[in-house]
């Protein structure tokens, strides 16, 4: 029992300190769990197989993709004209919305919507996400005291007062603790997250690193200045022919950047766009062409080949009908002194058919070339801005020899939202909803999560499947694995049950109010070292008993211990909604105590007045 304590002991020490990386400390422990055979091996990597862990792991997914699909901005400017831009507003808004939802739904699954949403709303007001994440977990938290399915505390409270003989509680028996949980919780952040969490930012700028967006090279290079949309009718001489075969460069001066294939239906939720761009590519009917050149040269390109001319896209470039890098983007490479390429013209190198892009322009110190490309010779430090489909961007790093790839393309390219994806980002996160709240749907919430995040990759949300591996954060996720299994320890040892029995026995002559307290505190000093539903489950029959033999109603010592267990703000790694937002919002272990502790010693305190008064003795 005492290895356990120490093991426990050291962790959280370290944990305090952030010396250490957290996930780190976490594996460190597991392992002298393992070393001194308090576990063994399988009781010890159970917790990487804790429904939990998987949940965490597909709701990353979920969340990568309601933000890869521009569904959180979305939302998130919807909610930002009720708050405006008042930064209290913002906070209240997080706050009750969060709450609200977390009454009804997981309160991980809750975080899991949230999230995105709250980041993106942060950075559309310039607020520091530092000091609304974390509020949002703990929100849900709140939210979930409100109905009898918020969180699972309240139902192992049920079946322990069931169980007993006693009447079951309604669905909103737990709506007055849980809205004295979010006012004690409003008026305690607004001011600790200010105090506590304003040091530093949660994330830096999209170009901290100096990149150049897609939008900031589009601008520099003027794509969208003399940019037009052509469309190829049902009569337009271009129907059928392939892109070389229509040569538009040498025929008309005219470059095609792209062929944008939409396939509408009366679903939206199955509409698609595609883009093209290869050589080989045959038109059909309703492709719309995004092409540059002089207007004077599209409109007889127009005209000759009966193609419809909408607008010009220039004015639109910002807009849905601008540029797109869905499929398609563009790079910047810079020719090095030992370059095969030097001296060669564009049209010699054919960098269309040896590559698969196309040079579209060339930057020589200041000057900018546009015009007769494939004629120009190539020099020693020339930029070529080039353009093609992502894979043959992210291949053109392979030719360190002729040239180095300026920036990150690729990681650029992650950051384009599929906004056409939105409606079934939507559509695939309201299923999941509803399959976490309604009971009729016979589907573990684990489960239903996993579902989601499947049909996030397989409807196209995300890129690939190796942009769904890249929305995981790992640390969060051996943070949480490696500590759930300690929960095991204390209980394998008998430390949990020795504590209970300790603290609640020796108070119990004091009176029911102290007895309140004596239950309330042991469970939320459990709770900061073992799960909420694991603390709850032990400690209910000890509070049950304790009641029962002080000759009182037993309700208000159960609630004691739901809402102790649910309260839980101090430690990271006390429940999932902790967990989520550490990494996104660069927390430390000592930013929850800074700012959990005093909200959790605070919550008790006033759960001891108010409990009795809600359910009297």
């Amino acid at each position: 029992m005492w290895i356990t304590i120490s093991i426990l002991v050291v962790s959280a020490i370290f944990f305090m300190s952030g010396k250490v990386r957290s996930d780190l400390v976490a594996v460190c422990s597991l392992l002298m769990l393992l070393i001194f055979h308090i576990l063994t091996p399988e009781e010890g990597l159970s917790g990487f197989s804790n429904s939990v862990v998987i949940m965490m792991i597909g709701l990353f997914v979920v969340g990568g993709a309601i933000f890869q699909t521009g569904l959180a901005k979305m939302i998130s400017s919807r909610l930002l004209k009720l708050s405006g831009r008042s930064e209290l507003r913002l906070f209240l808004l997080v706050m009750l919305a969060t709450a609200f939802i977390g009454a009804f739904v997981s309160n991980t699954g809750t975080v899991a919507l949230m999230l995105p949403i709250v980041v993106s709303m942060a950075a559309s007001t310039g607020t520091n996400s530092r000091r609304l994440l974390m509020p949002l977990a703990f929100a849900s938290s709140m939210g979930g005291m409100m109905t009898l399915i918020g969180t699972p505390p309240n139902l192992i409270i049920q079946d322990a007062l069931t169980g007993a003989g006693y009447e079951p509680l309604s669905f909103f028996s737990f709506l007055p603790v849980g809205l004295i949980c979010l006012g004690v919780g409003i008026a305690v952040l607004l001011p600790a997250t200010k105090w506590f969490l304003s040091d530093k930012k949660s994330g830096g700028s999209e170009n901290a690193s100096g990149n150049k967006s897609l939008k900031e090279l589009a601008h520099e290079y003027e794509l969208t200045d003399n940019l037009f949309r052509l469309r190829v009718g049902e009569t337009s001489a271009a129907l059928g022919r392939t892109i070389a075969g229509l040569d538009l460069r040498r025929a008309y001066g005219v470059d095609i950047l792209e062929i944008r294939r939409e396939k509408n239906s009366q679903a939206r939720l199955l509409h698609s766009v595609t883009q093209l761009s290869a050589p080989d590519t045959v038109l059909e009917e309703g492709d719309m062409l995004y092409v540059i050149g002089d207007s004077d040269r599209v409109g007889r390109l127009s005209s000759e080949l009966a193609l419809d001319m909408p607008d010009s896209a220039g004015a639109k470039a910002e807009g849905q009908d601008g540029l797109a890098f869905y499929d398609i983007g563009i790079a910047e490479i810079v020719l090095m002194p030992s370059s095969r390429m030097i001296n060669r013209t564009v049209k010699e190198v054919d960098f269309r058919r040896t590559f698969h892009v196309n040079v579209l322009a060339i930057r020589r110190k200041k000057e900018y070339i546009r015009r007769h490309l494939g004629s120009e010779k190539m020099h020693s430090g020339d930029v070529l801005l080039v353009q093609g489909r992502w894979e043959d961007i992210g291949r053109l790093s392979g030719g360190e020899d002729n040239w180095v790839v300026l920036g990150q393309p690729l990681a650029e390219a992650a950051k384009v939202t599929l906004d056409y994806k939105a409606p079934v980002a939507a559509a695939v996160m309201m299923l999941m909803v509803g399959m976490m709240v309604f009971d009729f749907i016979p589907v573990a919430p684990v489960t239903a999560v996993m579902i989601a995040a499947v049909l996030m990759v397989l409807t196209g949300c995300l890129r690939s499947v190796e942009a769904a591996y890249k929305t995981i954060n790992w640390e969060t996720i051996v943070l949480f694995g490696a500590m759930l299994p300690m929960s095991l320890a204390l209980e394998k040892t008998g430390v949990s049950q020795h504590l209970a029995d300790a603290l609640a026995g020796s108070i119990g002559g004091y009176g029911p109010t102290a007895l309140l307290a004596g239950v309330y505190f042991t469970t939320s000093l459990m709770t900061m070292f073992i799960s909420n539903t694991v603390t709850a489950v032990l400690m209910a029959p000890i509070a049950l008993q304790s009641a029962i033999q002080a000759g009182v109603s037993p309700v208000p010592f159960l609630f004691a211990v739901t809402v102790a267990a649910s309260m839980c703000f101090a430690s990271p790694f006390s429940t999932p909604p902790n967990a989520l937002v550490m990494p996104a919002g660069q927390y430390s272990f000592a930013d929850y105590v800074k700012v959990g502790l005093p909200l959790q010693v605070i919550m008790g305190l006033v759960m001891i007045v108010a409990l009795p008064l809600l359910f009297p003795f």
